[in-house]
């Protein structure tokens, strides 16, 4: 489910080609950038999904219906989605920086470059409604000087790496923080057990060098 409520599948692409996983084992590591684009959106709404919806499943227990079904309940599930996906959009593409980077040495701003361009591109590809817009332009904005400031530093795996998905993820769960008590290191346990998997199955399933090949092309 993306961040806006609609159903994902990793079945195909926009234009209708299949890149499931099952697919890229049968023909070994995919170069190809655009299925690249398309991972990482998904991966970044899968993240902001799961981390969002199963705390709230678990947190409601018998009255997650009754809770999901109240109006305002879901107006303040759909911010906290929204906001955890713009965020986590950023963080699963700083992963890949960092993933990709030791594949483009001298080349560093090149690739950075086509990252920002894969973000714009993905911002694009899933508009926000209305009242997310102006985040998602800021979002937007904000990125290129936040992945070149991860540039500055060694590549960080996903167990180490910074997330900005962090801070939106407390500061809009649908669930009110006297009710969280002592619950901050699971709900940040998943949301980084989420960015992890990203960053295996990103080397599962991608050709490190010449996706970096491909990206700077």
């Amino acid at each position: 489910m993306h961040a806006s409520g609609r159903a994902i599948s990793f079945r195909k692409t926009p234009g209708g080609r299949h890149i499931s996983p099952f697919n890229f084992l049968r023909r070994g590591k995919s170069p190809d950038p655009e299925a690249f684009a398309v991972f990482l959106r998904r991966q970044a709404a899968f993240v902001a999904q799961k981390t969002v919806i199963d705390y709230c499943r678990v947190k409601a227990g018998r009255r997650e219906r009754q809770l999901f079904a109240d109006p305002d309940f879901a107006v303040a599930l759909r911010h906290c989605r929204w906001q955890v996906y713009l965020a986590a959009l950023a963080d699963v593409v700083v992963l890949a920086e960092a993933w990709l980077r030791p594949h483009a040495a001298g080349q560093e701003a090149a690739l950075a470059d086509a990252l920002v361009r894969m973000h714009d591109a993905a911002l694009a590809a899933e508009p926000p409604p209305e009242e997310e817009r102006p985040a998602a332009e800021a979002a937007r904005l904000a990125f290129p000087t936040h992945l070149a400031a991860s540039q500055q530093a060694a590549p960080v795996s996903a167990h180490r790496m910074a997330l900005l998905s962090d801070a939106p993820l407390f500061a809009t769960l649908p669930v009110h923080a006297d009710q969280r008590v002592g619950e901050t290191p699971a709900i940040r346990g998943a949301l980084r057990f989420h960015i992890v998997a990203t960053q295996q199955e990103m080397e599962r399933l991608f050709d490190p060098a010449k996706l970096a090949a491909g990206l700077m092309t």
